[in-house]
């Protein structure tokens, strides 16, 4: 006998909305719903609602970690290291053994061990405590002698990478792994201080060379970004019999909650991460960290809940960063633009940890039949890198959308018609007719040809991101027997809103508002949500919102249908009621469907399953170019040849992510994603004093950011890009927002002044640099 089928076939809408759609077959589960229409045809997904803790949070009303306050709670504080490469000889801990404030002392730096002895980086953990207040703890600080042994120290990247530089790790101790960007086995060599590389290729790349018209080649190189959340790493641990209760501003509550459970062997059951409010992270609080790990160890030791908060100097010293990177790029290319060869070498350094690579934007985003590509990290004594926003395709797409913009000018093209012959994607195409149109790209004039010092200029960039998917990701949907509604899950709002998105997709399956849906996110005792990086969220939790609330409604239309004397399959919920589709004036109340119920409750679990289409393997793949997320952005910049200051005026930012759930929360995403963008091309830069190791500018006012009055004026144009994926075809942001930014910047710049600047930041002293007006910086 054959096997119950367990999927039927399925027409989805497909293809970009501006453009014209088609149609799509899919195989979908027998139990998830029909396909959505496009957004033109819905009630409640694709219209920008209001998130729904904006009130709470411009109140003051949000609850963020560091306004948890518990009984008995105790103020964690850790000594770190103030030498950039040190052995801890000696740790004594007994003068604040006996402070009577102390509860809990904790070494890190453990002298007997010749590994846990080293300190790689000032800033580096060696001892904590936890206090009855956050002077004791303060003062304890002063109570701990550290006998350091000096060792030698380097602080620069191209320095590292000679063959006398000081060794930050030995091989036993070197972190494993590959810089981000190619796919590599553990045990990549190790050579001094240089891990790597991880390499990928495909075609015959020295062929491809020899039949070019064209090469074009050059280095360059970004600096070393701070994530600066506007909320400190923060977290309060509370370690009881029973288990382990944590507070923490994360990115993803359910892998610290597998970390905790790991570390200090405890079952699942007895671990729950939660949290409310989040005040950013960027990929800076993706895990549990050494912070982490340190305040619950207190708790535990000291039988009491801790709380510990990162302030700003500990943010920019041991919060992680964008690693800084180097990258020699070569393209090859016939008459006709056809590219024929590409080949990239990079050297990144994340300072004692991995992942310094520049993505894959070089062998992924435009067609080119051979590639060789080899990356690498340089450890140097410096705090550990970590994701930051599209972590390795935006260095990558610096180098790679410049020297694009370069080939274009050897071979007399327009840089958008260039990038019309070797890009597959129709979704960027598209992207840029609009772009084109909206930010006047007729107008722009051969390199510095404006008269006078100020001169303009416009420039273009493009993004690649993968369309990225956590399978481990579900919720729970409730209908009460009042007609209440609640969605439950442990996934995160860290303030892009993904709350309000939840509520919209279970809102247009019950034909409710968004504000009849009470949401219950957060908080591990839900079911495991996914994590809020990668520009994964969106496209992992509505998807099981959809389809848990569909379940959930056909339990309630049973009920109905006996009211209404129909078939369940005859009833739809609109406009909060229950009605026969072909016979509206038959229907009753939402609520007064709910009151029918046998239970106080009914309420269904869903998990975000494979795409429908099956998932992809491969981005380089041009047939698979649409089922990724792009963007191209647009900028116009001002640059001022007797200042060096560069003014960018304005940017067009035009968008996709599949089907877009909230206009106004993604043209926020957008918004923010221009703005750091611009802020790494312009002002940041963290700074190592070469002769102590020691960052110069770890806070805030040193350190310079993009603020309001260097913010230009920013168009969102959103694409509604239908792939027939999953059960509502979303798709993230955050990533694609930022990749373009800094390349179509320093593309507008050339535009601007004919000088091109391959390295970051952009300020007015490597302006007048390039100029020749001032001597280039060493």
């Amino acid at each position: 006998m054959a096997a119950d089928k367990t999927t039927r076939s399925e027409t989805f809408p497909s293809g970009i909305a501006s453009v014209g759609l088609g149609e799509v077959e899919r195989e979908v589960p027998l139990d998830d719903p029909p396909p959505l229409p496009p957004n033109a045809g819905l009630a409640v997904i694709g219209k920008s609602v209001p998130r729904q803790n904006g009130r709470a949070k411009v109140t003051g009303a949000t609850r963020f970690t560091v306004d948890v306050t518990l009984p008995g709670m105790l103020h964690g504080r850790i000594l770190r290291s103030s030498l950039p490469h040190a052995r801890v000889r000696a740790l004594d801990l007994s003068a604040v053994a006996r402070h009577p404030g102390i509860r809990a002392v904790l070494p890190v730096a453990r002298p007997e061990d010749p590994v846990a002895a080293l300190v790689r980086y000032i800033g580096a953990p060696v001892a904590a405590v936890a206090a009855v207040s956050q002077s004791a703890a303060e003062e304890a600080m002063r109570l701990i002698h550290v006998d350091y042994e000096r060792l030698p120290f380097v602080a620069d990247m191209d320095k590292a990478r000679e063959p006398a530089a000081p060794l930050v790790h030995d091989a036993a101790s070197a972190p494993q792994g590959s810089a981000s960007g190619f796919p590599a086995p553990r045990g990549l060599p190790l050579n001094g201080n240089v891990r790597g590389p991880a390499s990928d290729s495909r075609g015959d790349a020295a062929k491809g060379f020899a039949e070019a018209d064209i090469v074009v080649e050059g280095e360059y190189r970004t600096q070393v970004q701070m994530h600066c959340c506007s909320e400190p790493h923060a977290i309060v641990a509370d370690w009881r019999a029973d288990g382990v209760t944590v507070y923490m501003s994360t990115q993803f509550t359910a892998g610290v909650r597998h970390e905790l459970a790991e570390t200090f062997g405890l079952k699942l059951s007895r671990v729950r991460v939660i949290v409310d409010g989040m005040g950013g992270g960027f990929g800076s609080k993706s895990t549990l960290g050494a912070y982490g790990r340190i305040a619950v160890a207190l708790s535990r030791q000291a039988q009491a809940p801790v709380r510990l908060v990162l302030d700003r100097e500990e943010e920019q010293m041991d919060s992680g960063n964008r690693p800084g990177t180097w990258q020699r790029l070569r393209i090859g290319a016939r008459r006709d633009g056809s590219l024929t060869a590409i080949s990239l070498l990079s050297y990144g350094t994340a300072g004692v940890a991995l992942g310094a690579g520049v993505g894959n934007m070089a062998q992924a985003l435009y067609a080119c039949p051979n590639f060789t590509g080899a990356q690498h990290d340089v450890f140097i004594n410096a705090g550990p890198g970590c994701a930051m926003r599209a972590p390795g395709n935006v260095p990558g797409a610096w180098g790679l959308e410049q020297a694009i913009d370069e080939l274009a000018e050897r071979l007399a093209i327009d840089p958008l018609v260039l990038r019309d012959r070797i890009d597959p994607s129709a979704v960027r195409r598209e992207e840029r007719r609009i772009g084109a149109e909206r930010i006047g790209w007729q107008k722009r004039h051969a390199p510095g040809a404006d008269p006078g010092p100020v001169k303009r200029g416009l420039g273009v960039a493009q993004s690649l991101w993968a369309a990225n998917v956590q399978t481990n990701s579900a919720c729970e949907v409730r209908v009460m027997r009042d007609g209440s509604v609640e969605v439950l899950s442990s996934v995160q709002d860290i303030g892009t809103g993904i709350g309000t998105v939840m509520a919209q997709t279970v809102a247009e399956v019950l034909g409710l508002r968004p504000e009849d849906i009470a949401l219950r996110i957060g908080d591990t005792e839900y079911p495991a949500g996914s994590p809020s990086y990668g520009s994964r969220t969106t496209a992992s939790i509505t998807p099981a919102a959809r389809v848990a609330a569909w379940r959930v409604l056909q339990s309630l239309l049973r009920e109905a249908a006996l009211a209404l004397n129909a078939a369940p399959g005859d009833l739809i919920a609109r406009d909060g009621r229950i009605l026969v589709r072909d016979e509206p004036g038959r229907s009753m109340g939402f609520g007064e469907a709910a009151a029918r119920l046998r239970t106080d409750r009914i309420s269904a679990v869903a998990a975000r399953g494979d795409d429908y289409g099956g998932f992809r393997r491969r981005m380089e793949d041009a047939a698979l170019a649409q089922q990724d997320l792009g963007g191209v952005q647009f900028a116009e910049a001002a640059v001022d040849t007797e200042t060096g200051i560069v003014r960018v005026e304005r940017v067009v930012a035009v968008q996709d992510c599949g089907r877009p759930m909230n206009p106004l929360q993604i043209e926020s995403q957008v918004h923010g994603g221009v703005v750091m963008g611009l802020s790494y091309a312009l002002f940041e830069e963290r700074i190592l004093d070469q002769h102590t190791g020691r960052m110069v500018n770890p806070n805030l006012e040193q350190y310079k950011l993009a603020g309001a009055g260097e913010t230009p004026a920013i168009e969102v144009v959103l694409l509604e890009n239908y792939q027939g994926q999953s059960a509502t075809d979303a798709y993230g942001m955050a990533e694609p927002a930022t990749i373009s930014t800094a390349p179509a910047i320093a593309n507008a710049v050339y535009n601007a002044i004919g000088v091109r600047l391959r390295s970051l930041p952009m300020t007015p002293a490597a302006i007048l640099a390039a100029l020749g007006k001032i001597p280039a910086r060493s």
